[in-house]
């Protein structure tokens, strides 16, 4: 019998209490083991559509719902007694007619009105507003139909308007809610593969999205131990796609936060590693941070696989090159940035007379001379300038070069390096020897910078499959834009996107989108849409409030916050997100008035269980939490003032816009279910953008 889990009922078990779902687990881990064991309190559920569907006490009311047929065991939801019941009774498990795939379908209740008259004591008013038309009564049942949407529900999708499509995809399969809003914005949606009478409903690519089979107990364990990342063992067709194809260059996986990159990363570099079983790959992203997270959920895949693990390297960018250097040209010290910047204003003041400011020295050196790793005056002389627009006339990049030519000779005269040089330095190293590594995965690929990227090049070389990216320019806060291409890294022709979000709510996605351009694209014109994104749930709209007074600020998050943990949302569940650390001390004062554990994270702290976490948006990467308030989105804090005034013109003012847009729409993005953004009155110039039209 085939023990099956279904993604209805990973997500019904994340909405239980801690205790709870420890109780679920073990009964989960018993059915799996015999289902007919002696002791199991199992009951059909009379009133269901479908005979299949029993419950099976757990603990005091709470019951779990599974179908059960002679070939198969499915868990499918949990809840308390009379929710459970209720969700059973409404749910069906059929194969669809047309793709052949198995669907939870929800039971449509039709009840016939009899109309009675009765006069009414005024005449209605006429109205002047016109109901709203279907939007698809052009669209054949056959047409549904070929898209998934199940024949229960034909009737109901026709007579979907504006106001009520949401709400319809809501209720649906879904690939037939991902197929509802595409026609719903006027894009023709992919049809899914058809399958035959013969063909297992639940091994269809649909199905596999929303159900699992699991064949162990660790698969089990894996499976129910992470419940808020279940996509990432629930794979879409379109990720599985881009996760097992064959690519002959560097290949790039896009999208808009929340719609699985990071996943498609994981099960990319676990697929290499299965199919190529004497290679060694490296999962790798560009801070400490993110790496550990990569190594957590990279735990949740493959934790009962241990010789696998074995030739998975999870390391973040630098830690990697270092551990490299160390075993290639010995321990590497590492200027700090004080130490780089204390060492430019002394070599400058020896330079009378050059007429630059030490902002603009920081910035030539840190985003120019350093990362192309320029050491002639002809190299510095012909670089085209990536992410500095200014234009220099050659008697200043001279007076330039004579600067950063002593810089270079004191640092070395210090015997420090930057992390620039050091993969410089490797860079050179495996051009001429072989790679440790036999395929490289980087997530956040939109932050890694020149000397990284030259550095990833080398060590993948020219192999097939050898290198991959999972990023979205729309989240770029840390480097300047520059030519991929230039380097050798040519992705053209070998870059999809990913349009289903997982993560963020219909309304979130929705107004955080608005933070930036519906199509972004990179220096060599590869173009990322967020056109045709759908989220896979709705919730309420983002409050976005603007106050007279910090008091004021503090209150009313303390008040929300208060209020969704009476409503059941656990502290780790929640974070606060400020521009930078002189703001943290209002995010402190919020938990604490609303009486809340918490914890302020830094590069080095990840969020705690039962407490809330607190930090800069900068840190916000990775995270993600049922509700988040982003404070003090204030005028001149977002974009941050600072750097406005040290901007050299208005490429540079263009440049620090946007990534500070793309710092609010990364925090706005961490949410998944409610959002609260707030200022002191005006607020931030971005958050007219936020707020849009309003619902």
């Amino acid at each position: 019998m085939e023990f099956r889990i279904a993604d209805t009922f990973t997500g019904s078990l994340a909405d239980l209490t801690n205790q709870e779902q420890k109780r679920v687990k073990t009964t989960a881990f018993d059915l799996q083991m015999d289902p007919s064991r002696p002791g199991m309190q199992m009951h059909r559920v009379d009133r269901s559509r479908d005979d299949h569907f029993w419950s099976v006490r757990v603990s005091g009311d709470l019951r779990l719902i599974v179908h059960k047929t002679k070939r198969s065991f499915l868990l499918c939801y949990v809840d308390h007694h009379d929710d459970a019941y209720a969700w059973a009774e409404r749910r069906k498990i059929e194969r669809h007619p047309r793709t052949g795939a198995a669907q939870i379908v929800e039971v449509q209740e039709k009840t016939i009105e009899v109309p009675t008259y009765v006069a009414p004591e005024h005449p209605p008013e006429p109205s002047e507003e016109s109901p709203a038309p279907p939007l698809f009564e052009d669209v054949s049942d056959e047409d549904l139909l070929s898209y998934g949407v199940p024949e229960d529900w034909l009737e109901e999708v026709r007579g979907a308007t504006e106001d009520t499509v949401l709400d319809v995809a809501d209720r649906l399969p879904a690939e037939a809610a991902e197929a509802v809003l595409d026609l719903a914005v006027g894009e023709t949606p992919s049809i899914p593969t058809a399958g035959t009478d013969a063909d297992d409903p639940f091994e269809h690519p649909d199905a596999q999205r929303r159900f699992r089979t699991i064949t162990g107990q660790d698969e089990l364990e894996r499976a129910l131990d992470f419940p808020w990342d279940k996509w990432a063992v629930f794979l879409h067709p379109s990720q599985r796609a881009i996760v097992e194809k064959e690519y002959n260059g560097p290949a790039r996986v896009a999208g808009s936060a929340g719609t699985g990159k990071t996943v498609v990363a994981l099960h990319r570099a676990v697929h290499l590693a299965e199919e190529h079983p004497d290679a060694r790959v490296l999962l790798t992203t560009f801070s400490d941070p993110l790496a550990r997270s990569l190594e957590e959920k990279l735990r949740t895949l493959i934790s009962n696989r241990p010789r696998l693990r074995e030739r998975l390297d999870v390391r973040a960018l630098d830690a990697a090159a270092l551990r490299l250097q160390r075993v290639t040209s010995g321990e590497a010290e590492i200027a700090t940035e004080q130490t780089v910047a204390d060492t430019i204003a002394e070599v400058a003041e020896r330079h009378e007379g050059h007429g630059f400011t030490q902002n603009f020295l920081l910035a030539e050196w840190r985003q120019v001379v350093d990362p192309w790793q320029l050491d002639t005056w002809e190299a510095y002389r012909d670089v085209p300038r990536a992410g500095r627009k200014k234009r220099l006339p050659k008697s200043h990049r001279e007076t330039l070069w004579k600067i950063f030519e002593d810089v270079r000779s004191s640092l070395s005269g210090q015997g420090v390096s930057t992390m620039a040089s050091v993969y410089s330095s490797l860079t050179a190293h495996y051009r001429e020897h072989p790679s440790p590594y036999d395929f490289v995965v980087v997530d956040e690929a939109q932050d890694v910078s020149v000397a990284q990227l030259r550095f990833l090049s080398a060590l993948a070389g020219n192999r097939p499959d050898g290198l991959f990216f999972a990023g979205d320019l729309g989240q770029r806060i840390f480097q300047p834009p520059f030519s991929w291409k230039r380097l050798g890294v040519d992705v053209r022709g070998r870059s999809s996107t990913l349009r289903i979000n997982y993560r963020t709510s219909h309304q979130i996605r929705r107004h955080a989108d608005r933070l930036l351009e519906p199509e972004l694209a990179d220096v060599d014109g590869v173009v990322e849409s967020r056109q045709g994104t759908q989220s896979v749930f709705n919730g309420p709209d983002p409050q976005i409030r603007l106050v007279e007074s910090r008091e004021e600020e503090v209150r009313l998050v303390a008040e929300r916050l208060a209020t969704l943990r009476d409503e059941g949302v656990a502290p780790e569940e929640m974070g606060i997100f400020v521009r930078s650390s002189g703001e943290l001390e209002y995010a402190r004062d919020a938990a604490e008035e609303a009486g809340l554990p918490f914890r302020v994270l830094d590069e080095k702290m990840r969020p705690a269980e039962e407490a809330l976490s607190i930090c800069t948006m900068h840190l916000a990467k990775g995270l993600e939490f049922r509700s988040v308030a982003v404070m003090a989105c204030d005028d001149e804090t977002i974009p941050q003032q600072e750097r406005i005034e040290n901007v050299g013109d208005i490429a540079e003012l263009e440049e620090v816009y946007d990534t500070e847009r793309h710092l609010l729409y990364v925090a706005c993005t961490r949410a998944r279910d409610h959002l609260l953004v707030s200022a002191l009155d005006p607020g931030s110039e971005f958050l007219d953008d936020l707020v849009g039209e309003q619902s």
